[in-house]
C-alpha cells in the first residue's frame, strides 16, 4: 500500500477500521483479491511479478499490510520482496512482536509493516526505530514513518475521524474518502528526490499519472463480534473504476495452515 488510514479500538462495533490505496506502475501484473489457491485461508491480492502481497487477512483474523518508503521509486535489484512480509505473517503463528523481531531489515528496501493477531496491532519499520504495539487511536501511514504529517495523511486521517464521530463508517463512505484526487498545495508538497510535478501528483490521496497511479482501494472492517468485511475497488490506467469485490466471513480461531 502507499496510503493507509486506520482506527484501532476506537469504535464500539469495530476492532479495526482500515482503508488503503495501493499505488503502483500500471504495467506491473497484479492478481485481484481472492482466497489464494495455494493458501486457502489467506485473503489477499497478489503481486504477480514478485509473488507477495500488500495487504492480507486470514480466516483466523491475522492481518498484515505494508507500505514502501519513497526511496522505492529508485531501482532496487538486490532486495527481497517486501510483499512476502505480509503473507508470511498471516500464514504463520508467531506473535506480531516476535515476528517483527526476526525480520532482517537489511534484506529489504524501506518499509513500514502493520501486523495484528486480533488482540494487538504492531508497527515496525526498517527505517524508523520506533517500532511498537499501538494503543487505541486513529493513525495514518504513507511512504514514510507512521503518522508522518504529509498533507494526504493528515487529510485522510481527519476524514476517518469525522466518519467515526458521526457513526457513519461504511465501505462506500470510506471508498469516497480515499477517492480524493486533490494534490497538496504547492507549498506543502513533501520534499524528496522526485521531480516537483511528480511529487505534487503523488501528494494526492488518489493518484493518476501517465505510468503510475492508484490501482485499488481496500477497506477492512473487523468487528468486535469477529465478523469481517473486506472490500476492494479496482481502477484502470485512466483512474476509472474497473472491478469490485467484497468478502464477508467470521473469524475462526486457530492456525489454519
Amino acid at each position: 500500500m502507499c496510503l493507509i488510514v486506520f482506527a484501532w479500538q476506537r469504535h464500539p462495533r469495530y476492532r479495526l477500521i482500515l482503508a488503503g490505496n495501493r499505488d503502483e506502475l500500471y504495467r506491473r501484473p497484479t492478481g485481484d483479491m481472492q482466497w489464494w489457491p495455494d493458501a486457502p485461508s489467506l485473503l489477499a491480492g497478489r503481486d504477480l511479478q514478485a509473488g507477495g502481497t500488500w495487504l492480507a487477512i486470514g480466516r483466523n483474523g491475522r492481518f498484515a499490510t505494508v507500505t514502501n518508503y519513497r526511496e522505492s521509486m529508485r531501482t532496487e535489484t538486490r532486495r527481497r520482496s517486501r510483499g512476502e512480509l505480509v503473507s508470511r505473517f498471516v500464514t504463520g503463528t508467531n506473535s506480531p512482536t516476535a515476528y517483527c523481531a526476526d525480520i532482517s531489515g537489511s534484506d529489504y528496501a524501506g518499509f513500514s509493516l502493520l501486523t495484528s493477531d486480533i488482540d494487538t496491532l504492531y508497527y515496525a519499520s526498517n527505517r524508523d526505530p520506533a517500532r511498537r504495539t499501538l494503543d487505541a487511536g486513529i493513525y495514518g501511514l504513507s511512504n514514510a514513518a507512521l503518522d508522518t504529517p504529509w498533507p494526504k495523511v493528515v487529510r485522510c486521517r481527519r476524514a476517518l475521524a469525522e466518519l467515526i464521530a458521526r457513526d457513519a463508517v461504511n465501505p462506500n463512505a470510506i471508498f469516497t474518502l480515499l477517492a480524493d484526487t486533490r494534490p497538496a498545495p504547492t507549498e506543502d508538497v513533501p520534499e524528496g528526490d522526485l521531480p516537483f510535478p511528480l511529487a505534487r501528483a503523488v501528494s494526492a490521496p488518489f493518484i493518476r499519472t501517465r505510468d503510475y497511479g492508484t490501482r485499488c482501494t481496500t477497506v477492512v472492517l473487523v468487528g468486535v463480534d469477529d465478523n469481517v468485511l473486506v472490500a476492494e475497488r479496482r481502477f484502470d490506467a485512466n483512474g476509472e473504476r474497473c472491478g469490485d469485490a467484497e468478502f464477508r466471513f467470521k473469524i475462526v480461531p486457530g492456525p489454519h495452515p
